[in-house]
């Protein structure tokens, strides 16, 4: 048992790795970036469910809080997590929690991880648009043409992405017992 746990923390561990490496993906526009942070956090929560795939996510943003560049453009720091992208990688903690709950009610077929994977993303888009709708003193149409309308058309391809790439993941991994399912 010890080892497994070991096993998946490591696992964990590496997939707040893969977040931080998509976070560099970006396409800029005004105020915030479509990255592919979104689409790791998806594939981890889909792949690794609630609890290590929750665990990968505040891995991810612990590092980029305590300085690491993790976060898109090679960046890091407290300041990022309260500027005007904090609410989107705040959302990334619900939508994983979201998603992996989902997922222990629904199972994980790929259906159902493109459903949890969807979800996922609008979690986001609500913390990261109502974080700017505050921080920039936005009005909540201002806002929403800002911080959610652009993202929606990508965010759904990445969702689609997450939920049909991971599970297909998930099941390789599981049928070869390199991840266990009642642990996940």
């Amino acid at each position: 048992m010890q080892h497994h746990k070991l096993k998946m923390w490591i696992v964990s561990a590496l997939f707040a790795a893969i977040i931080a490496i998509f976070a560099q993906l970006t396409i800029p526009l005004p105020l915030i970036p479509i990255t592919g942070q979104t689409l790791a956090v998806g594939l981890a929560v889909t792949i690794l469910g609630l609890r290590y795939g929750t665990l990968s996510v505040l891995l991810y943003i612990l590092l980029g809080a305590i300085g690491l560049p993790v976060f898109s453009g090679m960046t890091g720091g407290i300041g990022i997590i309260l500027g005007p992208t904090g609410g989107y990688i705040a959302g990334f903690i619900v939508q994983a929690l979201a998603m992996g709950l989902y997922f222990k009610k629904f199972g994980y077929s790929k259906a159902q991880a493109i459903i949890a994977n969807i979800l996922g993303m609008v979690i986001t888009l609500a913390f990261g648009t109502a974080w700017l709708k505050v921080l920039a003193d936005l009005t909540w149409m201002k806002a929403v043409l800002s911080g959610t309308v652009p993202f929606i058309i990508v965010g759904l391809l990445k969702a689609v992405i997450a939920g049909w790439v991971g599970s297909i993941v998930r099941e390789r991994l599981v049928k070869i017992r390199l991840l266990e399912t009642k642990t996940v």
